[in-house]
């Protein structure tokens, strides 16, 4: 298949991971932002080709693992007791919230309904006009242009019994908070493709100016990740620090300017909150005041803060502190059918995927464990 059989080739995988071992002659941390590059590269065993001396650790670019607690709780209690028809993509129902999950509060009753696509909900809404359907709108740029559009055609449409519980993220604001930690120690980031696919490549130049660290930005196939890896340990051997485009298949400077357009007319920066990370400002999206009739927030007035669990090890995980072998929970109490935290349930989750390609399955011969 294009665009995918010839980057998983094995040769070409192998000579990467030949000229990375060539060239590495220090210890350096690197850090994968999209948690479809941490499950790619543990489903391909791509890690157990890099040197010792290159420490990769996951990010916080996994949506399902940075949304909070108070946002599941907050999507539950409009099912439960606003009686409203609550919209969400399959793999959030599984994400604990305080009072267990949306699989629970669908158990007790409560009309939850999983969807291919937030249009998906103006269908039902359209059947449902006595009934307030709220989607859970949650994603980094990836996905704010889809849920931008559903507003927008909601508007178009004259529905007005639909509305989205907005938990939008940004990437950018993130690395800066990981790079100005200094338990952190990140030596250069594997930007995530996609994300600069819709938003170009050049709001990442700051970043690599400002901390001085290289940023590469990189797809999702094996041969993609081995050429982002070795782009970055070129730069850090040689001491530079430079914004390179390794998914140039996909990314250019500018991104998708409709995308952009589209997210731009309906949402804001915001103060975000980020599960295990704390609030940042600046950090999330919300819906601009003109489209407040569609903010779930706003309409059912929602105002709710919950703790998170201390005994999950998110924050540090997402944060490249801490890797999931670290975690006392991790694959005894803590498991994809028994989940302390987001990372451990999220198809994306680096818990998840370290449970599934170094415990759950140990044989070498799992098809898809090597290129």
């Amino acid at each position: 298949m294009k665009y995918t059989t010839e980057f998983r080739d094995r040769e070409l995988v192998e000579k990467e991971a030949r000229h990375i071992h060539e060239i590495t002659h220090q210890t350096w941390r690197i850090m994968e932002v999209c948690g479809g590059q941490t499950h790619a590269l543990l489903r391909y065993g791509l890690m157990d080709l890099l040197p010792e001396k290159i420490k990769l650790v996951h990010g916080p670019g996994c949506p399902v693992c940075v949304t909070p607690v108070e946002v599941l709780d907050s999507a539950i209690d409009l099912a439960e007791n606003k009686k409203a028809i609550l919209c969400s993509f399959g793999d959030m129902l599984k994400v604990p919230g305080s009072r267990g999950n949306l699989f629970d509060c669908r158990a007790r009753g409560g009309d939850v309904r999983v969807v291919y696509s937030p249009l998906d909900c103006l269908s039902i809404a359209k059947q449902n006009p006595t009934r307030e359907v709220v989607f859970l709108a949650v994603g980094f740029e990836t996905t704010a242009p889809a849920h931008a559009l559903a507003v927008l055609q909601a508007e178009t449409l004259g529905i007005k019994n639909f509305s989205l519980l907005v938990s939008h993220y940004l990437v950018p604001p993130a690395l800066r908070l990981i790079l100005s930690n200094p338990k952190t120690q990140v030596d250069g980031f594997l930007a995530a493709g996609h994300v600069c696919t819709i938003m170009g490549a050049e709001e990442y130049r700051p970043i690599v100016d400002e901390f001085h660290v290289p940023i590469v930005i990189t797809g999702f196939e094996p041969l993609d990740l081995m050429q982002g890896i070795r782009m970055v340990v070129e730069q850090l051997e040689s001491e530079t620090a430079k914004l390179q485009n390794q998914y140039t298949r996909s990314v250019v400077d500018s991104g998708n300017l409709v995308a952009r357009q589209a997210i731009e007319k309906v949402f804001h920066s915001i103060r975000q909150s980020w599960r295990g990370l704390g609030e940042y400002e600046g950090s999330g999206l919300g819906l601009r005041s003109e489209y407040s009739q569609y903010d779930a927030w706003a309409k059912f007035g929602i105002r709710v803060h919950q703790q998170e669990s201390t005994s999950c090890l998110a924050g540090d995980i997402m944060m490249g502190i801490k890797r999931p072998q670290d975690c006392s929970h991790f694959g005894k109490d803590c498991r994809p059918d028994h989940p302390m935290g987001a990372p451990m349930v999220s198809s994306e989750g680096a818990c998840a995927a370290y449970f599934k390609y170094r415990v759950d399955n140990q044989s070498s011969s799992h098809p898809e464990k090597r290129v």
